[in-house]
C-alpha cells in the first residue's frame, strides 16, 4: 500500500478542475455567511458550495450536448474529490469514506432536484431552508438574500459558453 502511493501517478487534471474551483471560490464569499446568515461551518460551507455547483450543473444540463454531459460528469468527479480530500483531512479513516461519499452525493442530486423545481416553480424559499439551512429558517433578509444572489448567479451563467464555462468564468 505504502509502496503504490510512492510511485503511483498522478492522474491528469480533470476536465472541468478549473470550474470546480471557481464554483468553491464563489461559494466561499463572505456575504453568503454574513448577509446570507449560511452557518460557516463544515456543513454550511458544504451546502453553499452544493448550491453554487447546482446553479452551474443546472445550466450544463440545458446545453444538452455531449460536450456538457462529459463536463458535468467531470464537474462531479471534482466535487467527489473535493470531499474525499476533506473527509480524510478531518479524519474520517478508509472504512467510512465512501459511505460519506455517497451520502453526499445523494445530497447533491436532492439539490439539483428541489432547486430545479424552485427555480422553475417559484419555491425555491423553502427549498433553500430545507436544504442550505437544514430546516432553520435563518429569517426573511437572509433568505431573500440568498435567493437573489443564486437567482443573479442562475442568470448570470446563461449566456456563458460551455468553453467559459470549463475555463473558470462564473460571473460574480
Amino acid at each position: 500500500m505504502v509502496l503504490s502511493r510512492l510511485f503511483r501517478r498522478e492522474p491528469p487534471p480533470r476536465q472541468a478542475a478549473t470550474l470546480y474551483q471557481a464554483v468553491v471560490a464563489r461559494g466561499r464569499l463572505p456575504h453568503w455567511y454574513l448577509a446570507g446568515r449560511v452557518p460557516d461551518t463544515i456543513d454550511g460551507r458544504f451546502d453553499m458550495i452544493a448550491a453554487i455547483l447546482t446553479m452551474v450543473m443546472l445550466r450544463l444540463e440545458r446545453e444538452g450536448a455531449a460536450a456538457a454531459a462529459s463536463a458535468s460528469a467531470s464537474l462531479a468527479e471534482c466535487f467527489v474529490d473535493d470531499m474525499d480530500g476533506q473527509l480524510r483531512q478531518i479524519g474520517f479513516g478508509d472504512m467510512v469514506v465512501g459511505k460519506h461519499i455517497g451520502r453526499m452525493m445523494a445530497m447533491l442530486g436532492g439539490r439539483i432536484g428541489a432547486y430545479r423545481d424552485g427555480l422553475a416553480d417559484d419555491t425555491l424559499r423553502p427549498a433553500l431552508v430545507r436544504n442550505l439551512y437544514r430546516g432553520d429558517d435563518p429569517g426573511p433578509d437572509a433568505l431573500a438574500h440568498v435567493e437573489r444572489e443564486l437567482r443573479a448567479v442562475r442568470t448570470a451563467l446563461d449566456p456563458v459558453t460551455l468553453d467559459h464555462l470549463l475555463a473558470g468564468d462564473v460571473p460574480q
